[in-house]
């Protein structure tokens, strides 16, 4: 849900932890985000006090976070989970409860919320579980060749 910047990152992301570097514009970016066993989020060393607790991490410009969620729940269809996340914020960088819920609607397709963003809609999602279609916001695209 980033305002469109031009940019270049790369990112590594586990269910606990995550790792940002790139830039966005002329802002140059270098973020490490962890969870300690006690269920504490660190953003650069620095404690997330607002996320302690919550599960997976989600970086908003990749459906990879979803990913998580989506395998680690492996809902059956029509059942519904709420899904709560410490989301990365931009531009103002800082880790905060996203509240989200997944309801399985088949094996390709779920039903997403993410009330802060005023996102409702149908994600369609790979046999494996990867988001192909975010409905407004990315969409997969196959290289041909």
């Amino acid at each position: 849900m980033l305002p469109c910047l031009s940019g270049r990152l790369r990112y590594r992301l586990r269910t606990q932890s995550a790792r940002v570097d790139g830039f966005v514009g002329s802002r140059r970016l270098h973020y490490t985000i962890e969870r300690d066993s006690g269920g504490r989020w660190m953003l650069n060393g620095e404690p997330q006090h607002d996320v302690t607790g919550l599960i997976d991490v989600d970086l908003g410009f990749t459906p990879a976070s979803n990913l998580l969620a989506i395998r680690r729940f492996d809902l059956g269809i029509g059942a519904t989970t709420p899904a709560p996340a410490a989301y990365l914020t931009f531009p103002r960088l800082e880790l905060v409860r996203l509240e989200q819920t997944y309801r399985r609607l088949d094996e390709t397709r779920y039903a997403y919320a993410a009330p802060l963003f005023g996102y409702d809609e149908i994600l369609g999602v790979s046999p494996h579980g990867f988001v192909v279609d975010y409905p407004g916001l990315w969409t997969s695209v196959t290289a041909s060749g």
